[in-house]
């Protein structure tokens, strides 16, 4: 066999492992076989020395195909090193493709690479009651595209990862996590994974210990989300990153393509320009441009954070599958305003609107009024959008004027507001404007990596001073055009 066909054949055990997959077994272990061109690339970043024996595992290996990327460069460009690799897959399903992959790479490596398969669940079987394997510290390389999925609280690997020190809330969090604790002192990880962890709060433990573990050497994102996992149905932003175990963070290469197949641009940024030092949250941001650090620049130099002017942010109060005796889709005595995103409409919100959603919510208890905000100004945010849509953050602002009383939120929006009331007309409206300009859409996709707009994320935003935002909230605007125009002569003044 040829080095050339080493990929091929890899490729094929893809194909045909793919294939076989058990539907319902496939979601439970979440498995998403990485395509040989996106093997090829996430195999091109790690540093390989020009001679020895390099110690790789790859967990999660499923047929393999990031293995042989792996060997395949090596055996190109570095022929005096040598190869061990222990491939970890818990799918005994998959295991005979694994192998055969594993085999072609030895076979072509004539010597130079030994491969290992190993059945077994890395999660339990590295940290659980009755763990077998012994990986800590042992690989100067961990390549790998872990499983995707939550994991459940209560559920068994949840539970040992917190016996363990980390709180993982997903399959990929949980096999990151240990692939670190895999690495020898300036061992490196390479994965492909989603690009959610990089922030929001649910991630946020994993992210602190991630990055309390590695110093980033490269993040490279995908601007497609459909195209990397195309045969397997997945629609995710995903990224691929490598760190150096125990380094000193310094400089980041920031990459991107359309998907795993496009030409690559790339710029290397200060370590300060992806992770802010005096960021609590840790968000892992992606200016992949000189634009993206322009606009950064922009929008930090605002001088308040919602704190400063007194604001707070949460998310709308109600649960409406929790709350079904008391919405309505026509109106009754006492009922009061509902909002949901589809009411959200060029910056006001429109109420009540034919959305196929109740309009109307009925207190009946002292819970349910709990429920309630009292009359008042409000801006209000759409708590999900996707990358695709024309802006991430879109805000409007609800009014007393045209709904006095008491008005109740859905828990898909976000809703600005000063301890649990109204703010003042100006200011509602100077935030909403702020919120919907291209500089903040562009900002926000720096560092958003899932359709959430959290609360989280919007405190993370820097904000003009309230004298400002309030006279921006006086001007009449229709367009986008007239509200990027207003933000750049606030900025720039």
């Amino acid at each position: 066999m040829l080095m050339a066909d080493l990929l091929d054949v890899a490729e094929v055990e893809r194909v045909a492992a793919l294939g076989g997959l058990d539907v319902r077994t496939q979601s439970e272990l979440g498995q998403f076989f990485t395509p040989a061109a996106a093997a090829q690339l996430i195999a091109s970043m790690p540093r390989l020395p020009e001679a020895g024996t390099l110690r790789v595992l790859d967990p999660g290996a499923g047929s393999g195909v990031l293995a042989a990327a792996l060997v395949s460069r090596a055996l190109s460009e570095r022929p005096g090193l040598s190869i061990e690799i222990v491939a970890v897959e818990r799918d005994p399903a998959v295991l005979p493709n694994l192998r055969a992959t594993l085999s072609a790479c030895e076979h072509v490596g004539s010597g130079r690479v030994h491969a290992e398969a190993v059945e077994a669940d890395f999660i339990l079987d590295s940290v659980g009651l009755g763990a077998s394997l012994s990986l800590d510290g042992q690989f100067d390389l961990v390549i790998e595209n872990p499983p995707y999925g939550k994991l459940a609280a209560s559920s068994a690997h949840r539970t040992a990862m917190r016996a363990a020190g980390v709180d993982a809330p997903n399959l990929y969090a949980a096999f990151l996590s240990l692939s670190i604790a895999a690495l020898r002192a300036g061992g490196q990880v390479v994965a492909i994974t989603p690009r959610s962890f990089f922030n929001g709060p649910y991630f946020g433990a994993f992210r602190a210990h991630l990055l309390d573990s590695i110093a980033l050497d490269r993040v490279h994102v995908f601007d497609s989300r459909s195209t990397v996992f195309a045969d397997t149905g997945v629609l995710q932003e995903n990224v691929v990153f490598a760190g150096t175990r125990g380094a000193t963070p310094g400089v980041v290469e920031l990459s991107v393509s359309r998907d795993h197949t496009d030409d690559i641009s790339s710029r290397a940024v200060a370590y300060e320009e992806v992770v802010f030092p005096n960021d609590p949250n840790r968000f892992i941001r992606l200016a992949t441009n000189a634009d993206d650090t322009a606009v950064a620049d922009l929008v930090l130099s605002q001088p308040c954070s919602l704190t400063d002017l007194g604001v707070q942010v949460s998310t709308g109060r109600v649960v409406d599958f929790r709350s079904r005796h008391a919405l309505s889709a026509v109106e009754q005595p006492d009922a009061l305003p509902l909002v949901y995103p589809g009411n959200l409409r060029d910056g006001s919100v429109l109420w009540p609107r034919e959305i196929r959603k109740p309009q109307w919510f009925q207190p009946s208890d002292d819970k349910d009024r709990g429920m309630l905000l009292p009359e008042g100004w409000y801006a209000v945010v759409k708590r999900f959008s996707a990358k695709e849509e024309r802006r991430r953050i879109v805000a409007s602002v609800w009014s007393p004027v045209d709904n006095p009383g008491e008005v109740a939120f859905e828990n898909h929006l976000n809703v600005f507001h000063v301890g649990g009331r109204g703010l003042d007309e100006d200011l509602a409206k100077g935030i909403a404007v702020w919120l919907n300009s291209s500089v903040i859409d562009k900002f926000f996709r720096t560092f958003s990596g899932h359709t959430q707009v959290n609360a989280t994320d919007l405190r993370a935003l820097r904000f003009p001073t309230a004298v400002a935002l309030r006279e921006l909230g006086r001007n009449v605007v229709a367009s986008q055009v007239e509200v990027d125009s207003l933000v750049m002569e606030l900025i720039a003044a």
